[in-house]
């Protein structure tokens, strides 16, 4: 089975994680589920601004308004699944001993919400609500 489908399996029976390798540290772990959890409210945060930002700016064109309402919940969708993936694997290479796995997603979901800032600021101070 490839690797990303046994990790998709992963996702819905953490239990069988621990099949492979040995138990590491139980610290590290933990740290892994709070790495876990920090992830999850990043999403949460996102996902409220996107509901923020559709309910509550009325006053913007409404390609605007929803393109950016779009982008703030794809952003939190992506982070939420990022998230359990990212648990998934970072247990996996601890139990077999291995490096912790790289991901340039940090720095897509830092440039969409970068974007979304920027464009937000622009909207702001050139008074375009209407």
């Amino acid at each position: 089975m490839s690797d990303f489908l046994s990790g998709l399996r992963l996702w819905f029976t953490p239990g069988r994680v621990a099949e492979e390798g040995e138990t590491p540290d139980y610290r590290f772990s933990l740290a892994n589920e709070r790495t876990f959890l920090a992830w999850i409210r990043t999403a949460l945060a996102l996902v409220g601004g996107g509901f923020a930002v559709d309910q509550f700016l009325p006053g913007l064109r409404w390609g605007v308004r929803v393109g950016l309402a779009v982008a703030l919940l794809a952003a939190g969708a992506l982070c939420a699944l990022r998230a359990v993936n990212h648990w998934v694997r970072c247990e996996r290479a601890m139990r077999r001993k291995e490096d912790l796995p790289v991901s340039a997603f940090p720095t897509v979901l830092s440039l969409a919400v970068g974007l979304v800032a920027i464009t937000m600021l622009v909207i702001v101070v050139l008074g375009r609500a209407g």
